[in-house]
């Protein structure tokens, strides 16, 4: 017999509460014993977001949350009346509220270290092989298409992390320079990278993918956004490096 049985609660439809939970479970008391960089992404945001509402525990609002934006990556992104036009259960204004000013200190500290960052000995992007390996982590295992903008300063050096646009197929969920260009605009980027990846490994453009990045180029001349060059990410093999530069094979005018 196990000495240390596991906690089992009674068997009830009704959703635990957080004190219900195993004390290993509870986010604060998680956050205590381990850490806040050996917690998950859901802890640490439940401990943000402080409770939950009946029928919905904070560790729970926090996972639909996430789910939403499928992953802390494009939720750290987020702004107040996009998080109150959710309309989750348990989300309420004061949340939203307290939620955007926690964001909004990681961008203002992430903008801060970028602009330190920006020196004049920092290594700018210059080849499409420093965008391959930024984004393959990135892409590795993805199941589906995801659309990427990379944001670039003057100098042309990174503005964060690569922003994710679109999830799925690109011929059936359309990009739109609005969703591509939006945080472009909002950090005051002067050029992007566009990415995205095959799921079946193989980076070689299809016509939509040509036709998007034309489109995609106009859009951002209209905003005075200059479009360096557009990734599809794949696997490397022995025939290929695992990505293909749409401006390297001239199969789009990016001037």
């Amino acid at each position: 017999m196990d000495p240390h049985p596991s906690y089992v609660p009674e068997c009830s439809d009704a959703p635990l509460t957080v004190k219900e939970l195993p004390q290993e479970m509870q986010p604060r008391e998680e956050f205590a014993r381990r850490g806040a960089a050996n917690v998950a992404d859901e802890v640490l945001l439940a401990i943000l977001l402080r409770t939950g509402v009946p029928g919905k525990n904070v560790t729970e609002l926090a996972r639909e949350l996430l789910r939403r934006y499928q992953g802390l990556a494009n939720l750290c992104h987020a702004e107040f009346e996009e998080l109150r036009n959710l309309k989750i259960k348990g989300l309420g204004t004061v949340k939203c509220m307290e939620l955007a000013a926690a964001l909004e200190i990681s961008r203002r500290a992430l903008t801060h270290q970028q602009r330190h960052d920006s020196r004049d000995d920092a290594c700018p992007v210059r080849e499409p092989e420093s965008v391959y390996r930024l984004l393959a982590p990135l892409a590795r295992g993805l199941q589906q298409e995801v659309f990427w903008t990379v944001l670039l300063n003057t100098k042309n050096r990174l503005i964060g992390q690569p922003i994710e646009t679109t999830r799925g197929l690109l011929d059936t969920s359309p990009v739109h320079p609005r969703e591509v260009f939006a945080k472009a605009v909002r950090y005051s980027a002067a050029s992007v990278i566009l990415a995205h990846n095959h799921p079946s490994g193989d980076p070689t453009p299809s016509k939509e993918d040509i036709d998007i990045t034309r489109r995609l180029i106009e859009a951002a001349r209209i905003l005075g956004i200059r479009v360096l060059d557009h990734l599809i990410v794949g696997k490397p093999s022995p025939t290929s490096p695992g990505f293909v530069s749409l401006r390297e094979k001239n199969l789009v005018s990016f001037t």
